[in-house]
């Protein structure tokens, strides 16, 4: 398919630029903020900032780094260019890369395995949003199969607005992004209801596709490559118990992050953390589900699953072969979130009419993205959806407030 610009960080007034000096800046003084990082860590911490910011140089990992020749070979090419001519995707990843090693998460030492991130995530996962959503699970018993199907779908979609660095963005006052007056919760809707935000239809609805695609062929392999944990994990793993219950997949794989990752990127610990929440909860529907999800990590049915490439600064069209041969066995792999979407079709500035199924025509599976939009790329929308979505006047492609299903299928 034709090519088009990679987006960057160094167009003024850009969305790529404000991650840069709006949000990172805000990420740094929570992290700071949450855990008592001694001197070292807290001078570590604010020279990336400075150098991500002020015109600083990308410079390589230290060489006793557990990933420094795997970095060096991601990088090649751009070390010594300014942060800002990089790619954005391949900027922002490396910028989360170089904040552990700022915070000695990988050096021995007391913060070494200690998850920067991981005081937003605990507060979301015990906070009574959770609750309620634990509670609303109640009513997903009285619901034909497929009618719960596409609940659960719609419920892991707009999850995907719970993310914590969206959240952040919200309440540093960065533009456009808090406007959630008509809702009760600016954080995303209940499991079970999963009602979008007003007026704000799916940009690109592929739902009926997404059904064929998981009866095609009968209960097979699904990967669900993850995104957030928290509010967004929750919804996924509800989604996960009701695919091998529904007999809709024989075996799950869930994909995560092999360590912290964009604030609130879900690592295995987050998984079990969120199993958990669900197995103790007051609710008899909330806590049969983590009892199966439990059942289901034992027996094998549910697997969790890392790879380095998925904290990798580069899209999906780079797999590794081994990660490749693994997807190319399933049936179907969902892509959530924001990130993977990014990673999917490439972070470029694509007309928004470029088929969904020319940019993701090269992964090794049909695949479906699970996406509400929080940053600049996106393809496979209608023409008279793009005109409509620009008459608003509003920032559609990065304020949270629409969202895509989009299904590349079987040949």
């Amino acid at each position: 398919m034709p090519d088009a610009p990679v987006i960057r960080s160094d167009v003024p007034g850009s969305f790529a630029r404000s991650v840069f000096h709006e949000r990172h800046p805000e990420l740094v003084r929570r992290v700071l903020d949450a855990l008592p990082y001694g001197p070292a860590e807290r001078a570590a911490i604010e020279r990336l900032l400075t150098e991500s910011t002020g015109g600083g140089v990308l410079e390589p990992l230290p060489a006793d780094a557990p990933d420094a020749a795997q970095w060096l070979a991601w990088g090649e090419g751009r070390w010594g260019e300014p942060w800002s001519e990089a790619p954005f995707l391949w900027a922002e990843s490396y910028f989360y890369r170089r904040l552990l090693d700022a915070t000695g998460y990988f050096r021995p030492g007391a913060w070494q395995g200690v998850d920067p991130f991981a005081p937003f995530k605990d507060a979301e996962l015990r906070g009574t949003a959770v609750d309620g959503e634990l509670a609303a699970l109640s009513g997903l018993t009285d619901l034909p199969p497929d009618r719960r199907t596409d609940a659960l779908l719609a419920s892991a979609l707009w999850g995907n607005r719970a993310d914590l660095s969206f959240a952040m963005a919200a309440e540093s006052g960065e533009p456009d992004e808090s406007d959630e007056s008509d809702e009760s919760d600016d954080r995303g809707p209940s499991v079970p209801a999963a009602s979008p935000p007003a007026a704000s239809p799916l940009a690109a609805d592929d739902s009926a596709l997404l059904h064929a695609e998981l009866t095609r062929s009968g209960p097979g392999r699904v990967c669900l490559i993850a995104d957030n944990a928290g509010r967004e994990l929750l919804p996924d793993l509800v989604l996960i118990d009701h695919l091998l219950t529904a007999a809709l997949a024989a075996e799950v794989v869930l994909h995560v992050k092999p360590q912290p990752y964009f604030v609130s990127d879900a690592t295995t610990d987050d998984v079990l953390a969120t199993v958990q929440r669900l197995r103790t909860a007051p609710v008899p529907a909330a806590e049969a589900i983590g009892r199966r999800l439990w059942q289901a990590l034992t027996a094998g049915t549910l697997t969790i699953r890392t790879h380095p490439f998925h904290c990798a600064p580069l899209p999906y069209h780079d797999l590794p072969a081994d990660l490749r041969a693994e997807l190319a066995g399933a049936t179907l792999t969902i892509l959530k979130g924001d990130l993977n979407y990014r990673r999917l079709v490439g972070d470029r500035h694509w007309p928004p009419t470029t088929p969904f199924a020319a940019a993701a025509g090269h992964f090794p599976s049909p695949v479906a993205a699970l996406r509400t939009l929080k940053s600049d790329v996106v393809v496979g929308l209608a023409p008279t959806t793009v005109t409509r979505l620009d008459a608003t006047g509003t920032p559609w492609r990065t304020n949270g407030r629409h969202a895509v299903i989009q299904v590349r299928p079987h040949p």
